[in-house]
């Protein structure tokens, strides 16, 4: 048994660059060259106050011949005032490479989402890497996410099984194509969690209601580890590309990586206050992925989005059931939207994922639907950078979306329509599987055109005539009737914008 005797107040705090973190003393295991025990368990206890460090390290000797390390921890959940945080802590673990930010030695993370782990040559826990376990120190990483006013009481308990070790697995992916249609409409969901993080969803399961769904591609981004990317093979298939990502969750805002390489790990250990962003955007493009900022509107601890948007590739406007927090992100793009059109600079794409974790959540509601060459990762990434997409509700959701000039010029959404400022422009929707959907044409001056209710029926055809000179971007927002009240109605579907006029 080994008590952790001191508070962390009286330990010292060390600063590396990345956000605040605490290492405390290094737990030991006492197995000779020649002892053969099965194994050997340690218990550690310490309290965390208000206010702690974001992650707070504990050293692991981790001795030769070591075999399989297991990780199990509690904390206590006091009553706390209403509008005060309580209690939660997340876990994760680093091997005998380290901690360094962006560095080798990253072995799993599960947050909160469980109290237990292992980790092996040859397998490990949903959210942890199998691999060699190799002698020295590893580090237990416990993230405070919260603390309540009393402190968090915690209880580690450590156990090294020793053996020969089984061998690695050599990790299988999905491949980087399906069988397309050639330059088509494709549907996707590009946020979604499995059993790896906090979603209670197994690979399987999750590519069975994608396929249900009307889906030709899919994003695995669990939270702050790549360990179900070789998990996916098995899932995947000519009708529906898998690609892989993560979702970096830090302690300001959470980033969707969208299609990176095979086992390509980002870093989530940083706030917006220390500068490291930028860094781990390149790395994710780097790995031929896209960056894109999710739920930057969202009220849950941690959730809102605080680095800007000077990397992003895409924004996820619309996250899981339409909410407030979507109508702020709404807007919000909006109005950079119309700050590129004022200033000349490039736009940002918006986007719709379902973020799906659990039974009831429904998988592909929303879902970006990509006017891309080939349902390959290249093309439907160059699809989603290019802006040539909209967002549906689900796959009963169609739309087509058009602006064209008197002498046949013809610009659909994501595209420019390069006729003068004076010219004659028609703006055309045409519209499936939205019943009783008011359509909302909404340009840099506001919403310029609302129709009546489409039919019962959901298809109907919009057109609206405008110039250049009078908006300088037009896009299509399907909206729900609404209940009461001026607001508006939830959305059904809506499209990123066609620009008119001459740059």
């Amino acid at each position: 048994m080994c008590d952790d005797d001191a508070r962390l107040g009286r330990r010292a705090l060390i600063v590396t660059g990345t956000a605040a973190a605490l290492t405390l003393r290094s737990v030991t295991f006492a197995r000779g060259a020649d002892d053969m025990r099965d194994d050997e368990t340690r218990t550690v206890r310490g309290t965390l106050p208000p206010g702690s460090p974001d992650f707070v390290y504990v050293p692991v000797e981790v001795p030769e011949g070591t075999r399989e390390v297991r990780v199990s921890y509690t904390y206590d959940r006091p009553a706390v005032p209403s509008g005060t945080p309580g209690n939660a802590l997340d876990i994760g673990l680093f091997d005998e490479r380290g901690t360094e930010l962006g560095g080798s030695g990253f072995r799993g993370w599960s947050g909160g989402a469980r109290t237990e782990f292992y980790v092996r040559a040859d397998d490990a826990t949903p959210g942890y890497l199998p691999g060699t376990i190799n002698p020295g120190t590893w580090q237990i990483a416990l993230g405070p996410y919260t603390v309540a006013p009393q402190g968090l009481a915690y209880e580690l308990t450590i156990t090294l099984s020793y053996g020969e070790q089984a061998p690695v697995p050599d990790p299988a992916y999905p491949p980087q194509r399906a069988k397309g249609r050639g330059r088509a409409w494709y549907r996707g969901d590009c946020h979604l969690h499995s059993w790896h993080s906090d979603g209670r969803r197994t690979p399987a399961e999750i590519a069975a209601l994608a396929r249900a769904a009307g889906l030709d591609f899919i994003n695995s981004s669990d939270h702050n580890t790549h360990s179900a990317h070789p998990h996916w093979a098995d899932t995947a298939g000519d009708d529906l590309l898998v690609m892989l990502g993560e979702e970096i969750t830090t302690r300001n805002g959470h980033v969707v990586a969208l299609g990176t390489d095979p086992g390509t790990f980002v870093d989530w250990r940083y706030r917006a206050r220390d500068n490291r962003f930028g860094r781990f955007a390149r790395r994710i493009r780097r790995s031929g992925g896209l960056v894109v900022p999710a739920h930057p509107h969202a009220t849950c601890v941690g959730c809102g989005w605080k680095f800007g948007f000077g990397e992003a590739d895409a924004i996820e406007v619309w996250n899981g059931p339409y909410t407030p927090d979507d109508e702020v992100a709404l807007a919000d793009w909006d109005n950079m939207l119309v700050a590129s059109v004022r200033d000349g600079r490039a736009w940002i794409p918006a986007m719709g994922n379902s973020d799906a974790h659990r039974d009831p959540d429904p998988v592909g509601s929303p879902q970006t639907v990509v006017l891309a060459d080939d349902l390959t990762r290249e093309a439907i990434q160059e699809g989603i950078r290019a802006g040539r997409s909209y967002v549906a509700e689900s796959k009963n959701v169609s739309l087509a979306f058009t602006a064209s000039g008197g002498r046949g010029e013809h610009a659909g959404i994501g595209e420019r329509l390069a006729v003068p400022l004076d010219t004659p422009v028609t703006v055309r929707l045409e519209a499936t599987g939205a019943p009783r959907c008011s359509v909302r044409l909404v340009t840099d001056q506001g919403v310029l055109f609302t129709s009546d209710p489409l039919p019962v029926s959901g298809s109907g055809v919009v057109e609206w005539r405008t110039t250049p000179a009078y908006a300088a971007y037009v896009r299509a927002e399907l909206r729900h009737e609404t209940a009461a009240g001026p607001l508006p109605g939830a959305l059904a579907a809506f499209t990123n914008p066609i620009f008119l006029g001459r740059r």
